[in-house]
């Protein structure tokens, strides 16, 4: 992966985009038209698609899923086809961080595991195949989304380097911390034991 040097007019043009399409909450959207009113009051009272399944609107979670996603890589392509490898990694973090701080949701967005696995396929897609390997096979043994993800997202940057790509490892590192303190309720709660599995209802907030 050849990156450019870094042309602050075109990587802050990158951020903002990047940032603006990240911050669309699709989880809110999906869950309003699936008929489940305000997700936000709904189990943990996260816009992202592990609580919007929580609602029991499957197809909500999935759309959720896909399109969380599907912002950060399309942040990613359209930056890198414009401007370049070095402005698809700024593209990249302005997603990330416009899904977990959306301004038109008071900066309170989501956890940002969809938004990551987007980003990581379109700056990497071997790197984001292993990731979603990764978390599928955390997911069948333990049962346990948020520990899936936390596994997934970690071992990402050592991916990255495996396949001697230095930038996009460090950029993954950055947001893999931004993910775990995100995930810091999750993590008490797995120290606790009493982190919920994948499937199981937890009573409204």
């Amino acid at each position: 992966m050849a990156l450019d040097t870094i042309n602050w007019q075109t990587s802050g043009i990158s951020l903002l985009g990047g940032y603006l399409l990240g911050s669309i909450p699709f989880g809110l959207i999906f869950a309003y038209l699936a008929g489940a009113g305000d997700v936000r009051n709904i189990g943990s009272g996260n816009i992202g698609a592990t609580n919007v399944l929580r609602t029991g609107k499957r197809w909500a979670a999935a759309a959720t899923l896909i399109f969380d996603g599907g912002k950060g890589a399309a942040a990613v392509l359209l930056a890198g086809y414009f401007y370049g490898p070095m402005a698809a990694l700024f593209a990249a973090l302005g997603a990330f961080l416009g899904h977990l701080f959306p301004v038109w949701l008071g900066f309170k967005g989501g956890k940002g595991v969809a938004t990551f696995l987007g980003v990581t396929l379109a700056i990497a897609w071997p790197v984001g195949l292993l990731v979603a390997g990764t978390w599928l096979a955390a997911a069948a043994i333990w049962r346990i989304s948020s520990l899936s993800a936390l596994i997934a997202a970690a071992l990402s940057p050592v991916y990255m380097l495996l396949f001697g790509w230095r930038e996009p490892a460090i950029l993954l590192a950055i947001l893999v911390v931004l993910i775990f303190i995100m995930h810091r309720e999750n993590i008490a709660r797995l120290l606790a034991g009493t982190e919920p599995r994948i499937g199981a209802k937890k009573p409204a907030a």
